[in-house]
C-alpha cells in the first residue's frame, strides 16, 4: 500500500476533477487516475467517472471517495498540464507530494485567455464559418458582430445565472435580432447564412464528439449524459432563433 494513502487519493481525485472540468473524455480521466494510483502501489484502484462526479477507490479495504464536478468548460491547455504531471509521477520523476503541489498550482494559477480575446476569436470564427458554408462576403461584417456579441452574452449570462441553457437561448435571440436588422437595413444579404455562421461558436461540437466516443466505447452513463447536454444546448440555440424568426 502507498505510504500516504490519503494524499495519493486526493491527488488522483484532483487530477480527475481538473480534467473533467476542462472538457476531457471520461476514459482519459479514468486512465490518468489509474496510472497515478498504480505508480504509488495502489494496484487495486478503481475509478468511475461521469460528467458530474467521480468515484474513486484506491484499495478495497479502505473507504471509497466521491468528488462532484460542478462546472465544465473546454480548456485543452489545462488537460495537457495535468497529463504532464501524471506522466512525470508514473515515470518516477517527481514524488506524490510534488505531484499534488503541481496539481494545486494548476488549479489555482492556470488562466484561460482574456475575455476580449475569446470574444474576438468567436467573432472571427463566425465569419469563417459563414464563408465555409458558402456565404456572401458582404455578410461577413454582420456575422462578425453577431457572433462576437452572441458569445459575449452567453458567457456573461452563464457566469451570472449559472443556467447554461438560458444563457445560450438569450444569446441565440440576440444573434437572430442582429442578423435580421442587418439584412433589413441593407447591411447584410442572406439572413440564414449570417445566423448559421454566428451561432457556430455556441454549438457544442466537442461535447457531441465526446458523447459519441463514450457511447461507442460502452461508457453509456457518460455518453448519454453528454448527449443530453448537447441536445439541450442545440435545442436552446434553435429555440432562440425560431422565436425571433416567427415574430
Amino acid at each position: 500500500m502507498a505510504a500516504d494513502y490519503e494524499l495519493v487519493v486526493e491527488s488522483c481525485l484532483l487530477a480527475g476533477r481538473l480534467m473533467m472540468e476542462s472538457g476531457a473524455e471520461t476514459y482519459r480521466a479514468e486512465d490518468t487516475m489509474d496510472r497515478m494510483a498504480v505508480s504509488q502501489k495502489l494496484t487495486q484502484s478503481q475509478s468511475f467517472v461521469t460528467p458530474t462526479g467521480i468515484i474513486f477507490s484506491g484499495n478495497k479495504n479502505l473507504p471509497t471517495r466521491l468528488v462532484r464536478i460542478n462546472a465544465r468548460t473546454t480548456d485543452l491547455g489545462k488537460i495537457t498540464l495535468v497529463n504532464n504531471v501524471s506522466r512525470k509521477l508514473a515515470l518516477g520523476d517527481i514524488t506524490i507530494e510534488e505531484a499534488f503541489s503541481e496539481l494545486k498550482k494548476i488549479e489555482k494559477d492556470h488562466k484561460t485567455f482574456p475575455f476580449w480575446i475569446q470574444v474576438a476569436a468567436a467573432a472571427i470564427a463566425s465569419g469563417a464559418f459563414l464563408l465555409l458554408y458558402g456565404g456572401n462576403l458582404m455578410d461577413v461584417p454582420p456575422a462578425l458582430i453577431a457572433g462576437g456579441i452572441g458569445y459575449a452574452i452567453a458567457d456573461r449570462l452563464e457566469v451570472r445565472t449559472r443556467v447554461k441553457f438560458f444563457a445560450e437561448f438569450i444569446a441565440a435571440v440576440f444573434v437572430t435580432i442582429i442578423a435580421t436588422l442587418s439584412v433589413a437595413s441593407g447591411f447584410g444579404v442572406e439572413i440564414d447564412k449570417i445566423i448559421i455562421g454566428s451561432v457556430m461558436p455556441l454549438v457544442p461540437g466537442l461535447l457531441i464528439t465526446n458523447a459519441v466516443r463514450d457511447l461507442m466505447a460502452g461508457h453509456f452513463v457518460s455518453g448519454l449524459s453528454k448527449g443530453a447536454e448537447a441536445f439541450l444546448t442545440a435545442f436552446a440555440i434553435g429555440a432562440g432563433v425560431a422565436l425571433i424568426l416567427s415574430l
